[in-house]
């Protein structure tokens, strides 16, 4: 009911300077906040923002290197570009709707947010200074949170043309927050694959590529798991690589004018089809979609001009066109497609082979699996899943929550717990809107080296991919973030371990994509009668009891049902603790499995043997 004191007057209207709006609504202008742990959290986006007008004057002919420093919650950024005009500086980064992309002439084809992203991250940094360098003169500028700190005046440099910025992000709005050298890493080589030629130098390492997004497959897969040399074709404003590994789903990486979709949107869609349609006509057989599509690896990257995307933070393409009076986006990327790689499959006729002999494994495993498929989902259904093991989130539930709830659906995850107690303090203490908890019964099979038919045969395992609605890919991937919550002891490693196991046999373009994580929850709880602190590892609660002082109560949580679910609500509210499930490059997912799930082999024993050692030499130093 409505507050019938509430008073609507002249002065319930305010007006926010750019400061304001942008530190009171940042998810506008950069998407969700977080502390690092997701690729897409905030602090990636500011840093994102800066590199971009570095890269777009490299894109229009200036600057070849871009030197980049980050050290611990710093970031400094050097091109050598233009600089930008010594009367705007200030401008630039501190009046919202300035900056030199709304010249279409200069910039037709930008990645940078027009007139907005530098001045994003100068009012949420703590610290952020500009310096421009431009033909043997210099201009200074330093702001605190967006406000002006100093000012200084055009002066004589000795340096190259280009332009510095150093930035803090501001830890009351990023709490907790730190880098994670991965992501940046995966950033920057991004970059470096759609600008063949620019070479990178982050923390002293180089990031350069000649090859485009040939080398980008490259790096990603691993060529024994290839079934083909990568398919490399190029055109006008597109590019793109592809080919079939032996995994199973499919594992694209799509570009917008060297933005990196991670949503996808028309362009990937179009390419999708488009690949289908070329492969059935090349051919001549009507494939199924998802005999085509099992096992394929490929990268796609158009330029658009005036690109319409579906968010801010520009992670999925909405644009039906290619340019506002060109070709639709569909037809664009379908007739280079269905000319240029059907031209290649012509020309190469053992990359065609080898294709259509991936297509029919893919179709034989499908059909062998039919039967049983069917009989695992009228299983699953007869087992009312949303009662026996899944406690679902209202805004999957709850129709009338689908419109307003469309926003938070980046928002949902789900935990998978074992067993009753703690499934029940969390299920107690979640926030119903956006949470599920998925409950496992017992430990779950060891699937190495397995098929997907145990997937169906297995019923944890075939409510777990309904629960998830991953059954034909993710694209009805239903939480943004599967969270493995199990107890740190013996047991609950093991769980993990077989959890991930399955997810990187028979679905791990999760994994690639960055949607799966572990729990962090607390070992220790330090209190007296004043104070209560959480604390996740032995330095924390060595730490507590140094802060609290005399002898406190100091409890060790053997596992999450003894924790109750009012303390629970802390843990996996807004100051959530996540580790995220990375995989580098260079991992090859079946030697991953083979080492660690395999066989029992004298490299595993020599591995374990080795960290024992380093375990206990580790203890007699604390004791």
């Amino acid at each position: 009911m409505a507050n019938s004191k509430a008073t609507y007057t002249e002065d319930s209207i305010r007006s926010l300077d750019w400061r304001e709006h942008i530190r009171m609504r940042p998810g506008m202008y950069i998407g969700k906040l977080g502390d690092g742990s997701s690729s897409d959290d905030g602090i990636y986006v500011l840093l994102k923002e800066v590199i971009d007008n570095s890269i777009d004057e490299y894109v229009m002919g200036f600057g070849k290197t871009i030197d980049i420093k980050i050290s611990d919650h710093r970031v400094e950024v050097r091109d050598y570009g233009r600089g930008i005009p010594l009367g705007k500086v200030v401008d630039c980064v501190s009046k919202i709707n300035t900056g030199g992309k709304y010249d279409s002439a200069a910039f037709q084809k930008s990645v940078g947010l027009n007139g907005v992203g530098t001045k994003a991250v100068n009012a949420l940094s703590t610290y952020f200074k500009v310096q421009s360098f431009r033909d043997g003169k210099t201009k200074l500028a330093e702001f605190e949170r967006g406000e002006t700190l100093k000012d200084s005046r055009i002066g004589k440099s000795g340096e190259k043309n280009g332009t510095y910025i150093v930035f803090e992000p501001d830890g009351k709005v990023f709490k907790n927050f730190h880098f994670r050298p991965q992501y940046i890493e995966n950033q920057l080589w991004n970059y470096a694959f759609l600008n063949a030629g620019l070479t990178i130098v982050f923390n002293g390492q180089k990031y350069r590529s000649e090859n485009g997004l040939k080398d980008l497959l490259e790096k990603k897969t691993k060529e024994e798991s290839l079934r083909y040399p990568v398919v490399h074709l190029k055109g006008d404003d597109i590019e793109v690589a592809l080919s079939h590994s032996d995994q199973y789903g499919e594992e694209y990486y799509s570009f917008v004018n060297g933005q990196y979709t991670t949503q996808g949107g028309t362009h990937l869609q179009a390419f999708r089809e488009a690949v289908v349609e070329t492969v059935r006509k090349h051919f001549d057989d009507n494939y199924d979609v998802r005999d085509i599509r099992n096992g394929i690896v490929a990268s796609i990257s158009v330029r658009v001009q005036e690109p319409v995307f579906e968010s801010q933070t520009k992670t999925k393409l909405g644009s039906l066109n290619v340019a506002p009076k060109g070709p639709s986006m569909r037809q664009f990327v379908g007739d280079f497609i269905k000319q240029s790689l059907d031209d290649f499959l012509h020309r190469n006729k053992e990359v065609a082979e080898a294709l259509k002999k991936r297509i029919k494994q893919s179709e034989r495993e499908r059909k062998d699996i039919a039967d049983i498929k069917k009989i695992a989902n009228e299983r699953a259904k007869k087992a009312n899943l949303h009662n026996k093991k899944l406690r679902d989130c209202r805004i999957h539930l709850d129709e009338k929550h689908k419109g307003k709830g469309e926003d938070r659906r980046q928002e949902t995850m789900i935990f998978i717990t074992e067993g009753d107690s703690a499934s029940g303090s969390i299920t107690k203490a979640r926030d119903v809107q956006t949470q599920a908890v998925f409950s496992l019964r017992g430990k779950p099979l060891n699937c190495f080296s397995l098929t997907k038919k145990v997937v169906y045969e297995n019923e944890e395992f075939n409510l777990l991919q309904h629960a998830l609605n991953i059954e034909d890919g993710l694209d009805g991937l239903r939480y943004q973030k599967i969270i493995i919550a199990t107890d740190a002891d013996v047991d609950g490693m093991h769980i993990r371990l077989l959890l991930l196991t399955f997810f990187l046999q028979f679905f791990p373009d999760l994994v690639r994509q960055g949607h799966v994580y572990i729990l962090d929850t607390p070992l220790f709880r330090v209190r007296n009668k004043k104070e209560t602190i959480y604390c996740y590892n032995e330095e924390e609660k060595q730490r507590a009891i140094g802060k609290l002082g005399g002898k406190p109560e100091i409890t060790r949580f053997k596992g999450l049902g003894e924790i109750s679910p009012d303390e629970f609500g802390q843990f996996i509210g807004e100051d959530i603790r996540l580790e995220p499930v990375l995989l580098d490059d260079e991992t090859n997912i079946k030697k991953l499995l083979t080492f660690y799930m395999g066989k029992n082999t004298s490299n595993r024993q020599e591995f374990i043997i080795e960290r024992l050692k380093v375990e206990k030499d580790l203890v007699e130093e604390a004791v």
